[in-house]
This record gives structure tokens, sequence and C-alpha cells, in this order.
């Protein structure tokens, strides 16, 4: 069955919406600025980081602005840049994708810090799209942002 031409707008206009999510997420950390970073989240959302083999998991608005206040108390300020963004339409108004990370730390030039993806899940909202979950899963890092430095 063919898209009509509402429904293919429709589509383009939520995957557009749905792209500046990563890329707004990025600029907020980039700046520092948590109450804009937990802004991208549903009042019940959560963040999910997988590495060293554990996982680590804040949700709801409190426990993601404590996560993000940390974000610089570290020996590590993480400077992302975000790659090769999918995204799938799952149908009302939800949403997966994922995209792929390269971070460097700002405390030490920018030198490389490691790599990772991030897995997505999102949702439409009256005030728009949003992450309802986002994962970080680490490919590979020096550490990780907000805690003391470890080994591979």
């Amino acid at each position: 069955m063919e898209k009509r031409l509402e429904q293919i707008i429709a589509d383009l206009a939520d995957r557009e919406q749905i792209r500046e999510l990563p890329i707004r997420y990025c600029d907020c950390v980039w700046r520092n600025d948590v109450a804009a970073i937990v802004d991208l989240f549903v009042e019940n959302g959560a963040f999910i980081t997988k590495g060293r083999k554990r996982e680590h998991r804040a949700e709801g608005r409190e426990a993601l602005l404590k996560l993000y206040g940390g974000l610089t108390s570290g020996e590590m300020t993480p400077r992302p840049y975000i790659h090769n963004h999918v995204i799938n339409l799952t149908g009302a108004g939800e949403a997966n994708g994922r995209c792929y990370v390269e971070i460097r730390d700002a405390k030490k030039n920018f030198q490389w810090a490691g790599s990772g993806f991030y897995q997505d899940e999102y949702v439409k909202t009256a005030a728009g799209w949003k992450f309802k979950s986002r994962t970080f899963q680490a490919a590979y890092m020096e550490q990780m942002p907000g805690q003391a430095t470890r080994s591979g």
C-alpha cells in the first residue's frame, strides 16, 4: 500500500525532529547545560550505561539531574561527536534508533577517550519528540565520564 503524500511529509518531519535529539544532546553536554539535557527526556526517561561488565541506570527526572550534574566532576570532561544516526519509525508516536559516538576529553587537549553507540527509544509528546530511554554501550573507554581513571 502506497503512503499518501501527507503521511510521507509527516514521517519526514518526525525523522527530522528525532534526528535533532542526539545533536541537541551533544550540544547540551558541550555546554554543560544539565537542565537542558534532562529536558530532552520524558518525565520518567532513563539513561543506561553499559560497559566494563556492568550496567548503570538513571531513571526519572531527579536521577537524571544527579547523573548529568556529576558529568564533569571526575577526571574527564567528555565532548561527544555523534555519527551514523539510524532511525526506525515504529508507529503510534514511537520510534527507536542508534547513533555511534566518539568521545574526546576536553581536560586532556581533546584527546580521544573512547567510542561506542547510543541505542535510543523515542516517544512523541505534546512538546515534540523526546528520549524515552538512551542506552550508551561503550566499545572502548579510557574511563567513564564522572569517574576516576581505570584501565580499558
